[in-house]
């Protein structure tokens, strides 16, 4: 029984999102051989494409970023180039040796798809475009946007839970369903695909860091747990793809393609880019959330020290007034009721700990 030929990449346009190309006509005597020359180290370096709507839409978020980030005196630095930096892993994934083979081999396109879900959100979501966009909104269109952030829809989707299963759950569906095959075979499905990876991943990356406002505020410490736990997932997903059959067969046969490792090994390399490239990925972020959670706790340090310079300011100058009282009516001041003190100032654990810093 005869497979219908397959869909074969062509070096042309993409459409969608910028992230497939445009199937040529089913003709069994093409194939990608023919197209695409084999994989080297040189041609990882040395093979790019032009996507026209990749590159305009990137080229607009630049545009809009640079703009809004112009209108805020004193904005941060590291944010704008966190947030290029996004949109350059964004090009890299579309446009280099990543999009143009990605319908050829299998670990390419398990790089793609982790480039999107994990390193461009998070590189987007510390540029923090959302405190941009808040503030170029009209005034009289602002509590509208606020009401939104404020709603119970907003901190459900946003709370840490739901953050967890925006980041796993696009990869099990993608790879455990025919939602593969069809990226393969469909520009428009894999474009949006790769915009959906985008956008799950930003949500998370926005949620767990809190750089921007976020409705539902996780703790960083609670971000740190489940951080760990969702390397499980990675886990699971690549022992799933190592050990079990092999993903979209008639497909990468009906390829012929004579070059390279052969569609199980081909998925074996893609199951460890998902495995360990999810965890190397993850180091960073573990990283940025640690200092993160350092800053928040100096800053809590700082206003607890504030508070209690405050309260032991008011107290010597109670003591003051009541000493300047006392002579001025001639009694004797050590008869007065000495100024309340703090609880925790008589606490033998606690007033070392809150002792004011000089």
């Amino acid at each position: 029984m005869r497979a219908d030929p397959p869909t074969v990449p062509s070096a042309g346009s993409r459409v969608g999102a910028g992230w497939r190309r445009d199937p040529l006509p089913r003709d069994p005597t093409v194939t990608a051989a023919a197209l695409l020359p084999p994989l080297t180290a040189l041609r990882l370096f040395t093979t790019w494409r032009f996507a026209p709507l990749l590159l305009g839409t990137t080229a607009a978020a630049a545009v809009g970023y640079g703009v809004a980030a112009r209108s805020r005196p004193g904005w941060s630095r590291s944010r704008a180039v966190a947030f290029g930096a996004g949109l350059v892993v964004t090009v890299l994934a579309g446009s280099s040796f990543v999009g143009v083979y990605d319908d050829t081999l299998f670990w390419v396109r398990a790089v793609q798809n982790l480039l999107l879900l994990m390193v461009v959100p998070m590189l987007l979501a510390l540029g923090a475009p959302l405190t941009l966009l808040a503030a170029s909104v009209p005034r009289d269109r602002r509590p509208a946007w606020r009401r939104v952030l404020r709603s119970r829809a907003a901190r459900l989707l946003t709370g840490p839970f739901a953050a967890t299963v925006l980041l796993v759950a696009p990869l099990m569906v993608l790879y455990l369903t025919p939602l593969y095959v069809a990226t393969l075979r469909d520009g428009v499905v894999s474009g949006a695909v790769g915009a959906g990876l985008v956008v799950c991943g930003f949500v998370y990356f926005w949620t767990r860091l809190r750089i921007d406002p976020t409705p539902a505020s996780t703790p960083y410490p609670v971000t740190l747990v489940l951080t760990i736990a969702e390397m499980v997932g990675d886990a699971v997903l690549g022992i799933v793809l190592w050990l079990g059959p092999t993903l979209a067969a008639a497909y990468y046969l009906g390829l012929h393609r004579g070059w390279g490792p052969d569609p199980h090994i081909d998925q074996v390399l893609g199951a460890g880019v998902l495995w360990i490239g999810g965890d190397v990925v993850g180091l960073p972020f573990l990283g940025v959330v640690l200092w993160l959670f350092s800053r928040e706790d100096a800053r809590r340090a700082r206003a607890t020290d504030a508070e209690l310079d405050a309260a032991e300011a008011r107290a010597a100058e109670l003591g003051a007034a009541r000493t300047r009282a006392a002579e001025a009516t001639g009694s004797d001041p050590a008869a007065e009721p000495a100024p309340s003190r703090l609880w925790w100032q008589d606490d033998p654990q606690l007033a070392d700990r809150f002792r004011p810093r000089t």
